[in-house]
């Protein structure tokens, strides 16, 4: 019987840096600098998403979910921590082009003509992330922030926040029971 996620073996092989016990990446994913990637326990990739690691790399906790069309990329870290939710077609960048004309863009110009800004990007734990939202490099979401559907977010969200927009704004207070429930959830299924 096929399946659309990838066989232990098959985890192995892309040569990620570090990867931890019943994780499932589908076969349709693709990586990128796949030796400075780590995947946590129990993390799940979903279809056609794209994880490409820069010097930084990108470190994923455990019991995350990156759902399909993902895309995770950029030359300073990535962190996402346990717990964490990201919707479809969320893209985060941890290094951005300079936009002012002062430089050229893209990958396919020598790099003594551009000038990429690179900034670490932390996702707490049980945040989650909205559908079709961007995060910015130099983001920080604190433990349990909730993201509204195509929010664009630059900067730090403050624990427990539910955020929205473009740009992100604090909506109102996210309950705090999620911690109560991790705790429950790692006593029964270790």
């Amino acid at each position: 019987m096929s399946t659309s996620f990838m066989s232990e073996d098959e985890i192995l092989s892309v040569g990620f840096r570090r990867v931890g016990k019943g994780v499932r990446i589908s076969r349709f994913a693709r990586f990128y600098g796949a030796d400075n990637i780590e995947i946590g326990d129990w993390t799940r990739i979903d279809d056609f998403c794209i994880l490409s690691a820069g010097e930084g790399g990108i470190r994923i906790g455990r019991n995350v979910h990156i759902a399909c069309y993902v895309s995770i990329q950029g030359r300073a870290e990535i962190y996402i921590a346990d717990f964490a939710n990201l919707s479809s077609r969320v893209a985060i960048y941890s290094s951005n082009d300079d936009y002012s004309g002062e430089f050229m863009t893209n990958p396919t110009v020598d790099p003594k003509y551009t000038n990429i800004m690179s900034e670490r990007v932390f996702i707490g734990k049980h945040v989650i992330v909205g559908a079709g939202s961007i995060i910015l490099p130099g983001s920080v979401l604190e433990e349990g922030v909730a993201v509204g559907a195509l929010s664009l977010v630059k900067g730090r969200l403050e624990a427990f926040g539910l955020y929205a927009g473009i740009p992100a704004r604090f909506i109102k207070p996210r309950s705090r029971r999620l911690s109560d429930l991790e705790r429950q959830f790692l006593e029964s299924y270790g």
